[in-house]
């Protein structure tokens, strides 16, 4: 039976977006993931976001003038921007490698069900994203 890891909080914080790591997206070096996703709402801002932490970067991206073609896109956007931080950060690979099977699940509190879960309803994107970047990464390690 595979396991599920239901938030990304304590041991698990390093599949969060707000965990601090270095990402390189478009040429561009972000503080984290979070940075690098809100940034991309909205292209002519991006370098606004590189030095900012997580929960300001979420302040800002709700702020901006989304591109128009952004509900298109954004799903396509967490992918890169989760795959560029753990095929950049070799320690995080490894961490999101020995998850191994186990379901993961964006569990959260704050009412966000289409990235996550909350009370148990959610389409949970970034935890089905982070398993099809875990696939991918496995075979390529």
């Amino acid at each position: 039976m595979v396991r599920a890891i239901k938030e990304f909080k304590g041991e698990y914080f390093f599949l969060s977006n707000f965990y601090i790591a270095p990402v390189i997206y478009q040429g561009i070096r972000f503080e984290n993931n979070e940075a690098a996703f809100q940034a991309a709402k909205c292209p002519e801002r991006m370098q606004e976001f590189r030095d900012l932490d997580p929960r300001s970067a979420k302040r800002l991206g709700q702020k901006v003038n989304l591109r128009p073609d952004w509900g298109t896109i954004k799903y396509d956007v967490m992918y890169q921007v989760c795959k560029e931080k753990f095929s950049q950060n070799p320690d995080l690979l490894s961490k999101l490698l020995q998850t191994g099977d186990a379901e993961l699940i964006e569990g959260n509190t704050w009412g966000d069900r289409v990235w996550g879960v909350c009370h148990g309803v959610g389409e949970n994107h970034l935890g089905k994203i982070l398993m099809q970047v875990r696939r991918e990464l496995m075979m390529t390690s």
